[in-house]
């Protein structure tokens, strides 16, 4: 045994440096990962760890792959050590480079969640945050992919040429013919002209009318008032005509419109419609001094159709925002109606007029 120890005394030795060189390496990075976490989670409760916990992992497995990859040498013949240390080289510049680039993937991130939550609790538009930390995230992504590319000699030519400049050029025109550039494309002209901003509340359709969420490199987001997601590709909604309630001036006029047989009362529909819309808490005046003085209503009334079997009578009513203005038409077309029964005002169905003829019968004489 002595023997033994003292021919393999200074190989013992490296081993143990190595082995204890990787357990200490671990416990830093078990006791870093938990201090990080820690940070995190007092600066931005609430933000994910998943980040730490993969760099963690990723370190971890350096550290044996470096670890198996040094005691490797003690059992290897001395010319075959360049093969060693290629590998060693190679596992450490991936480790080192795929570090590096979650770690940049999650302060870039980081920092955009907390401009985003900055600017919400101080009530502005946090749409360029939200667009850009995808454009910084893809680019830090395709960047940490081409340099640890370049340590593969059958793609490091590659990477070369498109870190140079070359390469991006020719990427861009070939993604140019993709669908892909123009939703890019299309989100940056939403970013630049705003015609919408998260939080906004849009009508591109009938069926597509909902509360901008968010706006990414490829698609829009709107929730509908159903909670139901509507993904909208950027090249779609960028060509799209679409209504923006919070755009300018939050104050609308909402139309409310009944048909009413030719029987019924004109003057009488038009005074019922006007009270109940003026007598509705959600109605905003809009008139000036001078309108009130001059007698002006407060609600306008008015015939504005004469269809097939009704008259359209509509009330123009002016609120304060468009959710004041879906409950204001629920419940004044509710009340319209109970007095319309009330004072016997008709809201017609279609009327049909069959008309009968009574065919008298032909004989028929025959012929020759």
């Amino acid at each position: 045994m002595n023997k033994f120890s003292e021919t393999y005394q200074a190989d013992l030795i490296y081993a143990t440096i190595v082995i204890a060189s990787v357990v200490v390496l671990y416990l830093i990075t078990r006791f870093l990962r938990g201090w990080f976490t820690n940070k995190i989670q007092e600066k931005l409760p609430g933000a994910s760890v998943r980040p730490i916990n993969l760099i963690k992992h990723i370190l971890t497995a350096l550290w044996v792959l470096l670890g198996i990859t040094a005691l490797a040498f003690i059992f290897i013949e001395v010319d075959r050590e360049f093969i060693l240390r290629r590998y060693f080289k190679l596992f450490l510049y991936i480790g080192v480079i795929s570090v590096v680039t979650i770690i940049a993937l999650m302060l870039s991130n980081l920092w955009f969640k907390y401009k985003i939550q900055q600017k919400l609790e101080e009530k502005e538009d946090p749409t360029n945050y939200k667009f850009f930390r995808y454009v910084v995230i893809i680019l830090i992504g395709l960047i940490g992919a081409l340099i640890g590319s370049l340590a593969f000699p059958s793609l490091k030519g590659v990477a070369q040429t498109t870190l140079g400049g070359a390469g991006i050029i020719a990427l861009i025109v070939g993604f140019a013919a993709q669908e892909g550039l123009a939703n890019i494309t299309g989100g940056f002209f939403i970013i630049a002209f705003k015609p919408f901003r998260i939080g906004d509340r849009v009508k591109v359709s009938d069926t597509m009318v909902g509360t901008v969420t968010d706006v990414t490199l490829r698609h829009t987001v709107i929730r509908n008032f159903d909670n139901k997601m509507i993904v909208i590709p950027n090249s779609i909604i960028n060509k799209e005509k679409l209504i923006n309630y919070d755009l300018g001036e939050h104050t609308l006029c909402e139309h409310i419109e009944i048909g009413i047989s030719y029987d019924s009362n004109i003057d009488l529909a038009k005074k019922i419609m006007q009270e109940e819309c003026e007598n509705h808490p959600l109605i905003l005046d809009t008139r000036s001094q001078f309108d009130i003085e001059n007698g002006k209503p407060l609600v306008r009334t008015a015939l504005t159709e004469l269809n097939d079997f009704s008259m359209t009578i509509r009330a123009w009513a002016w609120v304060r925002n468009h959710s004041d203005s879906f409950s204001l038409k629920c419940d004044v077309l509710e009340s319209i109606k109970k007095r319309f029964d009330k004072e016997g005002i008709e809201i017609p169905y279609p009327y049909r007029t069959i008309v009968m003829k009574a065919m008298k019968d032909k004989l028929i004489e025959p012929l020759g």
